[in-house]
């Protein structure tokens, strides 16, 4: 991508972790060269289970503007189910990238004139050995191989800093079998 602003939406559920992995994605841009990084959940009212948000801004000039993102460039779904609740593609720019974590081919998406990527993150996750609804760390793998943005050693980094102490090798091993596992459909 060629752009001075990159704007990823976030669209979760309540303790699977989105502003956890946006924050470890922010964390491997800014480690990446991306001096302009901008991170702003969105909190509320949200419980256990609940549609969640978080925005994150990446440049590799620094950000001035911190207002929220209307018009994402990407959108990251961490539970598919979401798809049906939320319109997780509003504002999303024409030829944007939607990564969702669902068993669906990404051909079984109709988002016209954008291009999705799917992973079983779920499962990969629950492989990985961690808890059950924890799929930050794998979505990030998603990420990595659908954006091609930012290289995975530094995701891993990211992922085995934010995770130190706390089982770092199951979650970048999330992310790194995930990664593999991805695929990107075409536009």
């Amino acid at each position: 991508m060629n752009k001075d602003i990159i704007e990823i939406r976030w669209h979760g559920r309540g303790g699977q972790g989105a502003i956890t992995a946006a924050k470890i994605l922010a964390n491997a841009a800014f480690a990446s060269g991306y001096s302009g990084v901008v991170m702003a959940p969105t909190f509320g009212t949200e419980r256990r289970g609940a549609p969640v948000l978080t925005s994150l801004k990446i440049s590799k000039q620094k950000i001035y503007d911190l207002s929220p993102i209307t018009e994402p460039d990407m959108v990251v779904v961490l539970d598919h189910l979401i798809v049906k609740e939320v319109d997780v593609a509003a504002g999303l720019k024409p030829g944007g990238l939607i990564i969702i974590n669902s068993l669906k081919h990404p051909d079984e998406y109709h988002f016209d004139g954008m291009k999705v990527a799917t992973a079983d993150v779920t499962h990969i996750s629950l492989e990985s050995g961690l808890p059950p609804g924890i799929v930050n760390t794998g979505i990030i793998g998603a990420f990595a191989k659908a954006s091609e943005l930012i290289d995975m050693e530094a995701l891993i980094r990211a992922i085995e800093n934010e995770f130190e102490g706390k089982h770092p090798q199951k979650n970048s091993g999330a992310a790194k079998i995930t990664y593999e596992n991805t695929i990107v459909g075409d536009i």
